[in-house]
C-alpha cells in the first residue's frame, strides 16, 4: 500500500503574499478612483461652461433671418424697385403620408409642369424631412383659391407669404437697375472668398446686374437671428429670443422715370442707346438700351424657354448698349479731333483747306471720300464742324498722327471706363500704334490714321464715353464721372452721393473752347448745319454734332444704298449735343443701329423731341 504524501504549508509566507496582493490591488483601485475623480473634476468644474454650451447647442438652435432688401426710387421719389408679397406653396415631407401621390394630386389641382416636381426633389435632398420646402414659388390667385378650398386633403402642405423683388417699369429700366436672381454656386464661392457668406445665410437672391449688383452690399442689409428650442430630432419647440435683421438701405437715383420712359418709347423698334446726363456733376437723368427684356423674369424665377429666347436672340437684348456697346463714333468726335489740332498748333481758327469731295495721301491712289460727293469747297474749322466736312479731318488726322490723336482722346475719356456705377462697362477701343501691335502684331498704316480722323477704322466708343467726352466740351474742360446714385437713405437719414471728377482737359489756349462751342451751336442754328432741320424753331438754344457711322466699308467705286443692303450692314445714326448753348444743363447722346438714314435725319430729330420733353418736365417740376 502506497503512503500519502504530506505537504507542509508555510502559512507565514502565504499570509505575506496575500497581504502584498491586497496592497497592490488597493493601489490600483485608488489610482483608478483618482483618475475617475480627476476626470469628473475636469468635466464638472474645469470644462463646465464648454460642455454646457455644447449641451445647449443640442437643445438651442440659431435660425438666421433674412433682411428686407432696400428699395430704389427715382429722383422725384417714385418707386423703381420694390418688394412685393407673394404666396408660395410649401411642403413638409415628414407630415405627408404619401409624398409621391400628394405631388401628383397637387399637379392635377394646380396645373404645373413636371419640372416643378423635379426641382422640388432636388431641393428635398438638401433639406431635412421636417423642414418646409418650396414646391411652387409664386402662386397665382386662381391657384391659391383652388388649393384653399381643398387644403384639408393635403396634410403637410401650406401656403406661405414672402417678399420678392418687383420692377414696376419692366424692360424700360432693365440695363440701368439690373435685377436680382437666385444665389448660385458661383455667387456662394465669391461670397466665401470675400468672407460675406455668413450674412447671406437666410437670403435666397442677390444682385446680378446694374445698380442691384453695384450696390448689393448696401441694398442687402444685415442678417438677423432667432434662438429656438428644438427636440432631439431638430424640430422647433419654441422661440427663445429674436435679434431682428437690419433692412438694406434705400437708394435714390438721378433718373427721372418720365424722361426714361419717354426715351425708351421714342426708340420704338430701333436698336440703340439714349443717354441724358447733367454735364456738371455726371448725374444720369435717363439711360436707355434697346432691345431690352423684363427683369421680373429673373427676379421671380425665369423659365428655360424665356432664358433661351434671350440667349439666342440675334439682337442681343442682354447687352447693355449704353455702357458695353462698341460703336464707331463717326463725326461725333470731330470736335475733339479739332481741339487736338488747335492745341498742337497744326491748325488755327482761320486755317482753310480745299475740299473737292475727296482726300488722297501723297503717293497713294486710293481716295477717301467726303460724304458730299462734290465737296464743300474752302472750309475752316468752324465750317468743317457745321457742315461735317470729312476731308478737313482726313487731312488734320494725317498731320497729327495716330500717337498724338490717341494722347489727346484719352484725356476726354475715350478708351477707358468712365467709372459709372454700373459694373457692366466696356473700355471700348481708342486705337494706337502700340494697341495694334499688341492686338494684331501688325504695324500701323497712314490710311488707318486718316479713317480715325472721322471716328472710323478701329476706333469704337460706348455711348456713356460719348456723353463724358461731350460734357468735357460743354464744361470747357471739366470731366465728370457719370453716376446713377443721387442719395442713400437709412431710416430718416439721407446722405447725398459723392460727386467725382477726373483730371480736366487743359488747353494751351482756352479761347479754343469758344471756337468749338460756337461751331457746335451753329450746327443746330444755321441753315448749313447738319442738325438745323431737326432743331429749327426750338424755344431753347443748344449745340450738337451729328454722325453717321459706317458698319461696313464701301468700295472705291461702290455707292451706299441703305434700302438695297442687308439691315445689319446699314449705317448707325449718331447724335451728341447739349442745351442750353450757354451754361448747359443737359448732355444728350443718341445711337441708333442699322437704320434708314443718318445722324441728321434720324438721331437729331429724336434729340429734339427728347430735349423738348426734358425742358417741359423741368418747367413743370419748377412750378410745383
Amino acid at each position: 500500500m502506497k503512503k500519502k504524501r504530506v505537504t507542509i504549508r508555510d502559512h507565514q509566507f502565504e499570509s505575506a503574499l496575500f497581504g502584498r496582493r491586497v496592497f497592490f490591488s488597493l493601489i490600483i483601485v485608488v489610482i483608478a478612483f483618482g483618475i475617475l475623480l480627476t476626470n469628473m473634476y475636469h468635466l464638472q468644474v474645469v470644462n463646465h461652461h464648454s460642455f454646457q454650451t455644447r449641451s445647449n447647442d443640442n437643445r438651442i438652435k440659431v435660425v438666421p433671418l433674412a433682411p428686407n432688401r432696400g428699395l430704389i426710387y427715382d429722383r422725384h421719389g417714385r418707386i423703381l424697385a420694390e418688394n412685393r408679397p407673394v404666396l408660395s406653396l410649401e411642403v413638409t415631407p415628414e407630415k405627408v403620408p404619401d409624398l409621391a401621390a400628394t405631388l401628383v394630386r397637387l399637379q392635377q389641382v394646380l396645373e404645373f409642369d413636371d419640372d416643378v416636381i423635379d426641382e422640388f426633389h432636388e431641393n428635398r435632398r438638401r433639406e431635412r424631412r421636417f423642414n418646409q420646402i418650396i414646391l411652387l414659388d409664386r402662386l397665382t390667385e386662381e391657384q391659391a383659391a383652388r388649393f384653399a378650398v381643398r387644403q384639408h386633403e393635403f396634410p403637410g402642405v401650406n401656403i406661405e407669404a414672402r417678399l420678392v423683388r418687383h420692377y414696376p417699369y419692366g424692360e424700360a429700366l432693365t440695363h440701368a437697375l439690373g435685377y436680382v436672381a437666385k444665389i448660385n454656386a458661383n455667387d456662394l464661392q465669391k461670397l466665401r472668398t470675400e468672407k460675406k457668406h455668413a450674412n447671406y445665410a437666410a437670403t435666397r437672391v442677390i444682385g446680378k446686374l446694374g445698380v442691384e449688383r453695384y450696390y448689393e452690399e448696401l441694398l442687402h442689409g444685415t442678417i438677423g437671428y432667432q434662438q429656438v428650442e428644438v427636440d432631439i430630432h431638430g424640430r422647433t419647440i419654441r422661440t427663445l429670443s429674436v435679434q431682428p435683421p437690419i433692412p438694406g438701405q434705400d437708394l435714390h437715383l438721378e433718373i427721372d422715370i418720365d424722361l426714361q420712359q419717354y426715351a425708351y418709347d421714342l426708340l420704338g423698334d430701333e436698336r440703340g442707346s439714349i443717354i441724358l446726363m447733367d454735364p456738371h456733376d455726371g448725374a444720369i437723368r435717363a439711360i436707355v438700351s434697346k432691345p431690352s427684356y423684363d427683369p421680373n423674369w429673373f427676379a421671380q424665377g425665369i423659365t428655360h424657354t424665356q432664358y433661351q429666347s434671350l440667349l439666342n436672340s440675334r439682337h442681343s437684348p442682354l447687352l447693355n448698349r449704353s455702357t458695353q456697346g462698341g460703336y464707331p463714333p463717326a463725326s461725333t468726335v470731330k470736335p475733339q479731333v479739332a481741339l487736338a489740332g488747335l492745341d498742337e498748333g497744326i491748325i488755327t481758327p482761320t486755317t482753310k483747306i480745299w475740299d473737292p469731295g475727296w482726300f488722297q495721301i501723297e503717293g497713294v491712289s486710293h481716295r477717301y471720300r467726303d460724304w458730299l460727293a462734290w465737296g464743300h469747297g474752302w472750309v475752316d474749322v468752324t465750317s468743317s464742324l457745321v457742315e461735317s466736312c470729312d476731308t478737313f479731318y482726313y487731312d488734320l488726322a494725317l498731320k497729327l498722327g495716330i500717337d498724338t490723336i490717341h494722347e489727346h482722346m484719352v484725356r476726354y475719356g475715350f478708351g477707358e471706363r468712365t467709372g459709372i456705377d454700373i459694373a457692366e462697362e466696356s473700355a471700348a477701343v481708342m486705337p494706337s500704334r502700340g494697341w495694334k501691335r499688341a492686338r494684331f502684331n501688325q504695324p500701323w498704316y497712314a490710311g488707318e490714321t486718316v479713317s480715325v480722323g472721322i471716328g472710323q477704322s478701329y476706333w469704337t466708343t460706348t455711348p456713356i464715353q460719348l456723353a463724358v467726352g461731350t460734357a468735357v466740351i460743354a464744361n470747357r474742360g471739366e470731366r465728370p464721372v457719370p453716376r446713377l446714385l443721387r442719395a442713400l437713405q437709412e431710416g430718416d437719414i439721407i446722405l447725398p452721393a459723392v460727386v467725382e471728377t477726373r483730371d480736366p482737359v487743359v488747353l494751351k489756349n482756352p479761347t479754343h473752347w469758344d471756337v468749338i462751342l460756337d461751331a457746335l451751336n451753329r450746327t443746330v442754328s444755321t441753315v448749313k448745319g447738319t442738325a438745323y432741320r431737326a432743331f429749327r424753331g426750338a424755344h431753347y438754344s443748344s449745340g450738337g454734332k451729328t454722325g453717321t457711322a459706317q458698319v461696313r466699308s464701301i468700295g472705291q467705286e461702290e455707292k451706299y444704298n441703305a434700302e438695297e443692303i442687308d439691315e445689319r450692314y446699314r449705317d448707325n445714326a449718331m447724335y451728341v449735343g447739349y442745351a442750353p448753348a450757354t451754361d448747359p444743363e443737359i448732355v444728350i447722346v443718341i445711337a441708333v443701329e442699322n437704320t434708314l438714314g443718318g445722324g441728321g435725319s434720324v438721331a437729331a430729330p429724336m434729340a429734339r423731341k427728347l430735349l423738348d420733353f426734358y425742358f417741359a418736365q423741368e418747367q413743370a417740376h419748377a412750378q410745383q
